[in-house]
């Protein structure tokens, strides 16, 4: 995975707004939201994402990095690199739920618990319990 990009604070512009949303009084009496401009480009990142100043600032420069990067590298960035594993790691993960199932609906049944008994239920046959046995378990 590449390093994570560092941006010069001399490119940046750095105010802080009072926030907005939920939180009550806190949250819109106080200038903990961060907003940052990155002078080269003009990107602007807003971060609100906790009551700190201090986290928001941390947390809106990483955001501005990873944009930046993705801007300038595309899909050979961290960001998109960690997408693309996420993706195929959840189309992987249907792909098994779907051999799964289609295994099911076509009668090869899983082995859990006693396979027989499943499997000639699967097959439309009648359980191996007798009428009686089914009796006695009502």
């Amino acid at each position: 995975m590449p390093p994570r990009p560092i941006i010069p604070e001399s490119d940046i512009e750095e105010s802080f707004l009072k926030g907005s949303g939920p939180g009550g009084q806190k949250i819109n009496k106080t200038s903990s939201a961060v907003q940052l401009k990155h002078l080269p480009t003009g990107l602007v990142v807003k971060s609100q994402a906790t009551r700190s100043r201090s986290q928001n600032r941390k947390i809106a420069r990483q955001v501005l990095a990873e944009k930046l990067e993705v801007q300038e590298k595309g899909p050979e960035s961290r960001v998109e690199i960690k997408r693309e594993a996420a993706r195929k790691k959840k189309d992987s993960k249907g792909k098994k739920a779907r051999r799964k199932y289609r295994r099911l609906g076509e009668g090869e049944v899983e082995t859990v618990g006693s396979g027989t008994e499943k499997a000639a239920q699967a097959e439309g046959k009648s359980s191996p319990q007798t009428a009686d046995d089914d009796a006695e378990i009502r």
